[in-house]
């Protein structure tokens, strides 16, 4: 992997940082030496897109929270990420809004009584669409890297589906699992 490569890991995302307001890929990318930002695209009410619906275990259509962002490594997009919760959680919070959230969305999650404590996530290669493509800045015939990740609270309900898509070019997921 050349200068450009980034890795990545899920685990900053997962909880809420203490005592830091900060936004999680800011300090990670910082943390390397680069700049991270993000543009938060939209936010409000949408029907759950089938995929997410059933992730939620919401019907079909139900309405959900959803805030469309751009990740931008050092000035470059490297990340689009659409992230969905029940209503009933975010509805009528800073999470159904485009500003920015001070300490970041699960800081705001914890701090409404929403804690993820079990995290699946499935990563495939697929097709990138014309739309990340165009995003993304893509070559024609490039994939684009698909990460899924549902968070589960302690009662196993789901309060947040994030789907991400990423260039496999430019990325590289590191997970680390410690047993025991």
């Amino acid at each position: 992997m050349g200068g450009s490569d980034w890795v990545s890991t899920s685990v900053p995302y997962l909880a809420a940082p203490s005592g830091a307001r900060g936004d999680a890929w800011a300090a990670e990318a910082a943390a390397e030496g680069r700049r991270g930002t993000q543009r938060i695209v939209r936010a409000g009410e949408v029907a759950a897109p089938e995929a997410v619906a059933e992730l939620l275990g919401a019907p079909v259509g139900q309405h959900v929270v959803a805030r469309r962002r751009i990740m931008y490594l050092d000035g470059e997009p490297c990340e689009l990420t659409d992230t969905y919760y029940p209503v009933d959680i975010a509805g009528g919070t800073a999470l159904a809004g485009t500003a920015k959230i001070r300490g970041g969305a699960i800081r705001l999650l914890a701090d409404l009584g929403h804690v993820g404590v079990r995290v699946r996530e499935d990563v495939t290669a697929r097709p990138a669409t014309d739309h990340e493509r165009e995003q993304l800045r893509l070559t024609a015939g490039e994939p684009v890297l698909q990460l899924i990740r549902l968070t589960l609270d302690s009662s196993d309900r789901p309060i947040q589906v994030d789907i991400m898509a990423m260039p496999p070019r430019r990325q590289k997921l590191r997970y680390e699992i410690r047993i025991g």
